[in-house]
């Protein structure tokens, strides 16, 4: 049982090595792509660092303390930085990728393989990341460093790994349980751009979760958008805090893996739905 159980797991790594390999180079002939979007990571910051330079300068809006609700403008900006280089390493593009699969006929050749598909789709996103992170991560880390003076090293370096592999997980399982509402709708693109602006404002891309109402961050403990940048960024600076609750480190990375596993397990009960639908239309 023991060798059956070791043998299935290092087919599974074996086919995960190969599919992340192979994305990798046929990502790689479109390297210009990502070299590109280096720029988007700096951009962005440079717009918060206008708006919260001018917001921190305004004796009306910043507290005595030179502080708004517990961050002082570097922390601020140590927070966006972090921000832009986690996207980065978790950006995730499954829920369109499955979307043009179901619409096009080409998931058949899928559910036809030997393989998850969910589990193929993790494989590509390893590879395509791992691209990302030569061609994208490293530049715009460098540019923080050397041109904006913004420390890049998290806190607790071990903790800011666990915490940014678990956000890595839950994009991709969030993502890809959107883009199995193709198989109900005629063209998801409606309900991922919707879910797409939701997660832009509650994952503390646009700002700090501490700054919405005090009920909607708690709320948010038991949805995922938090768990995908907010956490993490938090994580990499030392200290988290939300909902007027603050909790070490190692509480809400393990809150985090808690909810990657519900993730997960949500997405699977949706997945087994769709090809339950899938099956029922004569595939």
């Amino acid at each position: 049982m023991t060798t059956r159980f070791s043998r299935g797991i290092s087919r599974r790594l074996a086919t995960l090595r190969a599919v992340a390999f192979v994305t990798y180079k046929e990502w790689s002939a479109y390297r210009t792509h990502s070299m590109v979007s280096i720029l988007v990571g700096p951009a962005y910051f440079l717009v918060q660092y206008f708006i919260w330079g001018a917001v921190y300068g305004n004796p009306t809006a910043a507290l005595a303390s030179g502080t708004l609700h517990g961050l002082a403008l570097r922390q601020m900006l140590t927070y966006y930085a972090a921000n832009a280089l986690i996207g980065y390493l978790t950006m995730d593009f499954a829920d369109w990728n499955l979307g043009m699969l179901v619409r096009t006929g080409k998931f058949l050749t899928f559910a036809l393989r030997p393989i998850h598909h969910r589990f193929f789709a993790l494989s590509q996103k390893i590879g395509h990341r791992i691209l990302g992170f030569a061609f994208e991560f490293v530049p715009c880390a460098l540019i923080f460093a050397f041109l904006f003076h913004i420390p890049i090293a998290p806190a607790n370096p071990s903790w800011a790994i666990v915490s940014i592999a678990l956000s890595f997980l839950m994009t991709f399982y969030v993502n890809y349980t959107i883009g199995l509402s193709a198989f109900w709708l005629t063209n998801p693109d409606g309900a991922r751009a919707v879910f797409q602006i939701l997660q832009a404002m509650f994952s503390g891309a646009i700002v700090p979760l501490v700054f919405f109402p005090e009920i909607l961050q708690k709320a948010l403990f038991f949805l995922p958008f938090q768990y995908m940048l907010y956490v993490p960024s938090m994580v990499c600076g030392g200290e988290y805090r939300l909902g007027g609750i603050e909790l070490p480190i190692p509480e809400i990375v393990a809150i985090q893996t808690l909810a990657v596993i519900a993730m997960f397990a949500i997405s699977e009960i949706v997945y087994r739905a769709a090809m339950r639908r899938f099956n029922g239309v004569g595939a």
